[in-house]
């Protein structure tokens, strides 16, 4: 029952019910949490391809750690082998939360940051991204999901603070770090550099720090620039950051000064043990 459970999940994977939908549709741009998962299973498969963990590059699941987050110090639905994965049991799971339209319900969930999405991995452990619900799916994990087989993530999270650490750190793997954007420069960098805040005030607005991943460091149009993995207004894309242009901003109303810094910030990459 479980391994056609599997298949099953693998068959409809990134197929979504029409209330996960509808979320998606009126949810923002950017979901702070979701974004950090994200780039911490990306920082995990990229470790796990270099080190020969896996023959291939493989997507693990970043709905998982939006779901159990919070839970990892507790002994309940993460863990519990009692649930078993029968007819009965899905049923009952789809008849309660699938099947039956309910009111929506706000729940407050925490924030979570890229360093909380790998500790929770390293505790945890992961699923491949098909063997779970997609990201921001709307629907409550059934308590079988326990059953789901997960990969054994053991390692340390090391951060950096500095471009110059983060560079040692980049030899070895993607690196994950935090983007200064403005608009409209991000919005309309394309294949060129994005620089920033233009020297002109007039139009730009900082729009905030995203959580990015780095995976190389280039040489173009005669300045020095990161290839970023980025998402934003709900789309994947690759960016060229200068890592050579500095910026700083003027408190204003209740909002403090940002700067003198860098485009790029806070520093992370997961250090994993093959034992």
């Amino acid at each position: 029952m479980a391994e056609r459970l599997l298949q099953s999940m693998s068959r409809v994977a990134g197929r979504c019910h029409p209330d996960c939908v509808k979320a998606s549709n009126e949810q923002e741009d950017y979901d702070e949490s979701q974004n950090a998962a994200l780039v911490a299973v990306n920082l995990i498969s990229s470790a796990r391809l270099v080190l020969k963990l896996d023959t291939e590059f493989t997507e693990y699941s970043a709905q998982f750690l939006i779901d159990n987050a919070g839970k990892e110090d507790e002994p309940g639905e993460m863990d519990q082998q009692r649930s078993q994965v029968t007819t009965e049991n899905c049923l009952r799971y789809l008849a309660e939360n699938v099947w039956t339209k309910k009111e929506e319900m706000d729940q407050k969930r925490c924030v979570l940051t890229v360093k909380d999405c790998l500790e929770l991995a390293f505790k945890k452990g992961l699923p491949r991204r098909e063997h779970w619900a997609h990201l921001g799916c709307t629907f409550k994990a059934p308590p079988f999901a326990c059953q789901i087989p997960r990969v054994p993530v053991k390692g340390e999270v090391v951060e950096a603070k500095t471009f110059d650490e983060a560079f040692k750190l980049l030899v070895l793997q993607p690196i994950g770090a935090k983007l200064h954007l403005f608009s409209p420069q991000i919005d309309t960098v394309g294949e060129g550099i994005y620089d920033g805040p233009a020297t002109v005030k007039s139009g730009t607005h900082y729009v905030g720090l995203r959580d990015v991943l780095i995976g190389s460091v280039e040489k173009f149009e005669g300045d020095t620039v990161a290839i970023v993995k980025i998402s934003y207004k709900k789309k994947l894309s690759f960016v060229k950051v200068s890592l050579t242009r500095m910026f700083l901003t003027a408190p204003r109303n209740d909002t403090p000064g940002i700067g003198p810094t860098g485009l790029l910030v806070d520093f992370c990459v997961p250090r994993l043990s093959i034992n």
